[in-house]
């Protein structure tokens, strides 16, 4: 039902399924079957005279699928679910994002994991990719992005989140990146989501030179970052949202930071400063602040 100008598709766009054909209507709708902007992704449904009765001897399925079309003024028209996730481009074309039923949720985000994928294989040292969400610790749940290296390419951590986020929101950059020889596959040729493995410091995409904390104050905040993700080691310079962190853990350091320093900050302080270098600054300002309302007494047997 849609004819596609092969001429239009862009590179770094989700791909493009076409127009539709004459008689034939597309709708971009949200869950409450409202129209949605040019550019915002909804579920696709399909109208016009193309569109069938129903499934045979389905009645159910029938009622879930074949919806009453409140955009027609004709008696009887329908609309067919389609159940694919799309938004309309600016030129009038349909971009394909994937399956509403791979949608997952995030901390209040759904995040069709399909249309991170879509530009994680446009990248030139990506041959191919899975993005998964994954729970390993209960009630942490975060994306995780499996990724097959082109062959004699080469990527840092770093490079390929800023890539992504020249196409993606941040809550949908996957904390972390996991670099695979080959994607597992069952025996019907289907990827094996039982045999992707827990990211970890040895398989997890890095940078190429991590600048480590040198300061007994940095290496304390480097511990109870890490701590709190989960994770085995965290730079100098690594930002605690792109690692996968968010308010939830971001309370819990807060916290840490408070029962280890007697400082208390405010949450926002960690989206001003999100890296253990910067947090580290603003913990020390504090604790300069302090000591200057103490006696040299009281000072000394504060920092014993």
């Amino acid at each position: 039902m849609l004819i596609q100008d092969v001429n239009l598709c862009v590179i770094d766009m989700p791909p493009s399924i076409g127009r539709p054909i004459d008689n034939t209507q597309i709708y971009i709708l949200d869950e409450h079957l409202q129209q949605v902007p040019i550019g915002t992704s909804g579920e696709l449904y399909i109208g016009g005279v193309g569109v069938g009765r129903g499934y045979l001897n389905r009645p159910e399925l029938t009622a879930e699928r074949f919806l009453p079309n409140p955009f027609s003024d004709e008696p009887g028209a329908r609309l067919y679910k389609t159940g694919d996730l799309a938004r309309s481009l600016p030129d009038g074309q349909i971009a394909f994002l994937g399956r509403i039923d791979h949608q997952i949720k995030i901390r209040g985000y759904r995040i069709e994991p399909d249309e991170i994928v879509s530009v994680l294989n446009r990248h030139p040292s990506i041959q191919t990719s899975l993005v998964v969400a994954r729970e390993d610790t209960p009630g942490d749940k975060r994306l995780v992005a499996y990724i097959v290296l082109a062959p004699g390419s080469h990527i840092t951590v770093s490079s390929l989140r800023d890539t992504l986020k020249t196409y993606l929101p941040d809550y949908m950059i996957p904390a972390a990146f996991v670099v695979l020889e080959a994607l597992p596959l069952t025996p019907n040729g289907k990827v094996d989501r039982t045999r992707l493995p827990v990211p970890d410091a040895l398989n997890t995409l890095q940078d190429e030179i991590v600048a480590m904390p040198s300061t007994p104050l940095e290496k304390q905040l480097t511990k109870i970052v890490a701590s709190t993700l989960k994770m085995d080691q965290v730079g100098l310079d690594d930002n605690f949202f792109m690692l996968g962190g968010h308010s939830l853990l971001g309370t819990q350091v807060i916290a840490r930071v408070a029962e280890t320093f007697g400082v208390d900050l405010p949450l926002r302080t960690l989206f001003e400063a999100p890296t253990v270098r910067l947090l580290a600054m603003e913990v020390e300002r504090l604790i300069v602040a302090i000591l200057e309302t103490m006696s040299d007494e009281e000072a000394l047997r504060l920092l014993q």
